[in-house]
Parts: structure tokens; C-alpha cells; sequence
């Protein structure tokens, strides 16, 4: 059983910041990648950023400049630092892993969904 377990959402201003973190915990191997997606209500599901075990990371459109993704691989945990929010970061952001479990096997896993609200 892995478990990914968010927190860090909630309110801000335009123009504000928050952070959301991610640990994972469980029957964990080896994590490949960690990162962050986000989605609005009927809509598919987008990718915000993630990083790679070598440490590489990807940040879509939606938040270069503004988003830093980061890693503590000892912690197993993810973090997503959110600057300059806009109202339509509002949406529901959700933690993503690729874990490699002691059986050998690689699944994804989603933690529950955290809400972000930027009130303009």
C-alpha cells in the first residue's frame, strides 16, 4: 500500500503565494518521479510540474516563472512553491508519483486533491 497525503492548499490573494507539499509513504522502493497536476470541475485533468529522480524537472506553460517544483528524496516528499497567483490558478491541485514498489512493480499514484482559491 502507498499512500500520497497533500496539504498546503487554501486561500490567497492575486498576486500572493502558497505552498503545497506531498509525502508519499508506504510500500516504497524507489520513486521516479514526483510532480504536481491540477484540474477544474468536468475538466481533464493537466500537468502543473513534476521532477525526476536525476533531479530534472519540467514545469508546463501554466507555471514557468511563476511555480517552483522541488524534491526531498529522504522524505519522500514533493513540494510545489506557488508565486504571483492568479484567480484562474483556482482549481484543485493533485500530487502525482511513479513508485517502484518492494514487489518490483511500478504503479502511478494520486493523492486525494488539495484546493487552491486565488480571490482577485
Amino acid at each position: 500500500q502507498v499512500q500520497l497525503v497533500e496539504s498546503g492548499g487554501g486561500l490567497a490573494q492575486a498576486g500572493g503565494s502558497l505552498r503545497l507539499s506531498c509525502a508519499a509513504s508506504g510500500n516504497i522502493f524507489s520513486i521516479s518521479r514526483m510532480g504536481w497536476y491540477r484540474q477544474a470541475p468536468g475538466k481533464q485533468r493537466e500537468l502543473v510540474a513534476v521532477t525526476d529522480s536525476d533531479g530534472s524537472t519540467f514545469a508546463a506553460d501554466c507555471a514557468k516563472g511563476r511555480f517552483t517544483i522541488s524534491r526531498d528524496k529522504d522524505k519522500n516528499a514533493v513540494y510545489l512553491q506557488m508565486n504571483s497567483l492568479k484567480p484562474e490558478d483556482t482549481l484543485v491541485y493533485y500530487c502525482y508519483a511513479q513508485i517502484m514498489t518492494s514487489g518490483g512493480y511500478e504503479f502511478q499514484y494520486w493523492g486525494q486533491g488539495t484546493q487552491v482559491t486565488v480571490s482577485s
